[in-house]
């Protein structure tokens, strides 16, 4: 929010200076983002008097004035705006003045022949408008030439730039900062509180008030103001709407908006003809949802398509407004209006967030309502829009209205207990002169003072808090409070210490685990990515109840997708095949309809090889290698070889394959022969096609919950070191017909076990299939490295080893031997 300095003045007697209060309230927990200067954008800026005003001699649209600036001798300006005149006070840059906002220094020089000294400026060219037709006339009869023409224009001013956390609804006012700055510096608060007298008793016979959804829109006070003159707002009042980036539009829209900026609290007049010239004479002003098919025209021209969670202002149960956001275009206050409806109301803060929501639409009105506004002076925001109507429109008050629900007669209050030895137990000491203490209880009551709360005394070191009514959203806890004594006492005032005791940190299992997993990844040559887990909804996804956006509407059920949409993404920019990994969350829904009721939700670790990284580089001719399969499982191989897991690969079952994946080149992965891991293959042809990926990519996705059974216990084991034998090795070949129901995985493991310790390696090196080869079998090839570490080997030690892995192969899995 833009906080006016000339302003909150008004409200709070402070004497800080910009710089020192920009930094309190930082130090308070309002970031202070910009502090603008505005006196730097007319320095040199004076109020000029047009003397005389010539045609220029050789420039039809230019003008030569004789301007008095206050000096001896008057200037002669060339000016080319069309609403130059004689006799008017002027805003007059003196030559030497730098106008920074349209980056000119005014400089003596010759226009078509005529000197001119200095330059009679637009609001534009002081920074005051984007656009002006012509130059700024002031509207004052009588003026001192030559003063400086800021303070007139606005420009004596300094403009913070404030953010605030989404808890601190009050600070979306400058009410709430002026208490913000009183209970940060003690200074004077004076607030804008006027009293309408009695006149406000009697209800308008034309209008009445029925609230029919009391959860939604609990208060709603209705006034019919008459006599109104619509005009411009006086021009204090258009600066500070200036200053904190509000356009001015006309004296009745620019006191709501004022109100708005002052007190937080939205307000919205209707011509009241126009209500009645849509919904008819005896008008019942209501608050409900739309419905289906209706439409809406509003005040920025558009026509919009109300749906259900639009909530709506209507007359005699037309809509003529989206309640808390925006009001609609027939009914708006123009120039002729004479008689103003003002709608003083609060809307629930869920309510309006789902409104203006559905439209796309986000206001000054809406930010604060969905943040929540204070009930408590919704009265008072409605009595000063009615004192200002009164004053600067001519408005008179024919009656006002309201209806109020059982929620809305209750005042917010809430009563919270505070003890001051947690406070010190949370805050710690504070820093004195002559070393640390703890917080008193009178400093702790004095602070709680400032905030507007009373601290009720109930034992020694023990309070009850009542909490104020703007600040009821806010404090609710022990701990709230606790935080408002720190901010307002100040954070930078707490002494340092470090803990009594302290302990080495240590990483669980499952986080080393995680890095390893990580580390073993990226050494394998793939890259770590990372995917929102929203996507869009498909049959068997978890959907959000009330999600943001359509295609975030639901929870990704798997990784692959996000996978194979980054090589896509990749491939499409120019970047090459993606070899990646992402370790991430996955849900699926128990329902068939994707309810959230008995969804699960896991972690999952996938990945994505494929492509021709080779591709363009000229030892290939320009021909296209994809990857392997065998190459795609090796890489998968490495990282489990990093992690010292043996996994087994076995056909995929085709009944719950998944169809995005190849059915004849998909493995399902196993630890230990009975616990899966997860899936390893290459994705569909028609996937491939459809999407343009290259010919051949594999895809993994492993179930992290298994490693972390499988590995995380053995983290911390201390490895043991097997050195490498200085002795050669010798290989024996072996070739067999074996049935092919019989897996190369089952045929190498009872290979390994038969060989013992001397069989250092056994490698698949050929399959065959064809007219030679028995119905039902395949002709295998292994290449078996036999090793020792004391020795080298002889055919003597060779021999009966060999042997008895062939006797193994017959008997287990009965194959017929070649060689």
């Amino acid at each position: 929010m833009r906080i006016s300095l000339n302003w909150l003045k008004d409200l709070v007697a402070h004497q800080l200076e910009p710089e020192a209060l920009a930094d309190a309230l930082t130090m308070a927990g309002f970031e202070v983002e910009d502090i603008e200067a505005r006196r730097s954008w007319a320095d040199g800026v004076v109020v000029g008097r047009v003397i005389d005003r010539q045609p220029h001699p050789d420039a039809d649209k230019l003008s030569v004035c004789t301007v008095d600036i206050g000096e001896a001798d008057r200037s002669t300006i060339v000016c080319g705006a069309s609403n130059v005149q004689a006799d008017i006070y002027v805003p007059v840059a003196k030559v030497g003045t730098y106008l920074p906002k349209v980056d000119l220094t005014i400089k003596s020089r010759k226009v078509r022949g005529v000197l001119s000294s200095g330059m009679i400026c637009s609001l534009a060219e002081l920074g005051l408008a984007k656009e002006s037709e012509g130059i700024h006339i002031f509207a004052l009869d009588e003026l001192e030439v030559g003063q400086d023409a800021r303070p007139l224009l606005g420009l004596d001013d300094v403009v913070l730039d404030l953010s605030s956390t989404a808890n601190r609804a009050d600070a979306l006012s400058m009410v709430g900062i002026a208490r913000e700055v009183a209970a940060i510096t003690g200074a004077q608060l004076n607030l804008p509180i006027r009293d309408n007298g009695a006149a406000l008793s009697a209800e308008p016979d034309r209008v009445s008030i029925k609230l029919d959804d009391p959860k939604a829109c609990p208060i709603y006070i209705g006034t019919v103001l008459e006599n109104i003159k619509i005009g411009p707002s006086p021009d204090w009042m258009q600066q500070r709407l200036e200053a904190t980036g509000t356009r001015s539009i006309s004296n009745v829209v620019d006191i709501t908006n004022y109100v708005l900026l002052e007190w937080g609290q939205p307000l919205h007049a209707f011509d009241l003809n126009r209500l009645q010239s849509v919904a008819g004479d005896a008008l019942t002003i209501g608050v409900r949802t739309a419905k289906t098919d209706e439409k809406l025209k509003t005040l920025d021209g558009q026509t919009r398509e109300l749906v259900e969670q639009t909530l709506l202002i209507t007359a005699n149960d037309q809509p003529v407004a989206l309640a808390g956001v925006m009001g609609g275009e027939e009914t708006e206050v123009h120039d002729q209006t004479q008689t103003v409806f003002l709608e003083s109301a609060y809307f629930d803060a869920a309510a309006i967030r789902r409104s203006a929501r559905s439209q796309g639409l986000r206001t000054e009105a809406s930010a604060r309502y969905e943040r929540g506004v204070n009930p408590a002076e919704l009265e008072l925001a409605c009595d000063r829009a009615i004192q200002l109507l009164t004053e600067f429109a001519g408005a008179t008050v024919a009656g006002q209205t309201e209806d109020r629900t059982d929620v809305g007669r209750i005042t917010p209050s809430r009563t919270v207990g505070l003890r001051l030895s947690r406070v010190n137990q949370i805050l710690g000491p504070v820093r004195i002169e002559d070393g640390h203490n703890e917080l008193d209880a009178k400093t702790v009551e004095s602070l709680l003072s400032k905030l507007g709360c009373t601290a009720t005394a109930e034992a020694p070191g023990e309070w009850t808090v009542q909490v104020p009514p703007y600040r009821y959203r806010d404090l609710e806890r022990e701990i709230d409070l606790i935080e408002e004594v720190a901010r307002l006492y100040g954070y930078n005032q707490f002494a340092d210490t470090l803990p009594e005791q302290t302990s080495r940190g240590v990483l669980s299992p499952e986080t080393v685990l995680s890095q390893q997993l990580r580390a073993a990844f990226r050494g394998a040559g793939l890259t770590e990515v990372l995917h929102y887990s929203l996507t869009n909804p498909e049959p068997g996804r978890v959907v959000l109840a009330n999600p943001l956006f359509t295609e975030y509407s639901a929870l990704r059920s798997d990784l692959m997708t996000g996978l194979i949409n980054a090589f896509k993404f990749n491939l499409e920019q120019g970047n090459g095949p993606l070899n990646a990994f992402e370790m991430g969350h996955i849900f699926t829904a128990a329902l068939p309809n994707a309810d959230t009721s008995g969804s699960t939700e896991k972690e999952s670790v996938g990945g994505i090889m494929g492509g021709d990284a080779s591709s363009g580089q000229w030892f290939n001719g320009g021909k296209p290698q994809p990857m392997s399969w065998y190459e795609a499982k090796g890489v998968l191989e490495a990282v489990f070889q990093q992690l010292g897991l043996a996994v087994d690969y076995r056909p995929a079952d085709k009944e719950s394959l998944d169809e995005r994946l190849h059915p004849g080149r998909t493995a399902s992965l196993w630890v230990r022969g009975r616990t899966a891991l997860g899936s390893f293959g290459q994705l569909h042809p028609r996937l491939r096609q459809a999407e343009g990926l290259p010919e051949e990519v594999y895809v993994f996705e492993l179930d992290w919950q298994v490693l972390v059974t499988c590995l995380a216990s053995q983290q911390h084991k201390v490895a043991t070191f097997k050195p490498y034998s200085t002795y050669p090795a010798s290989d024996r070949d072996i070739a067999f017909y074996a049935p092919t129901a019989v897996t190369v995985a089952d045929l190498a493991k009872a290979m390994t076990k038969a060989g013992g310790k001397l069989l250092d390696e056994v490698t698949l090196f050929d399959e065959y299939r064809g007219e030679t080869v028995p119905d039902g079998q395949r002709s295998l090839a292994f290449r078996l490295v036999y090793r020792s570490n004391d020795r080298t080997l002889t055919d003597q030690d060779i021999d009966p080893v060999h042997q008895k892995v062939r006797a193994a192969l017959e008997k287990n899995f009965s194959v017929s031997l070649r060689s």
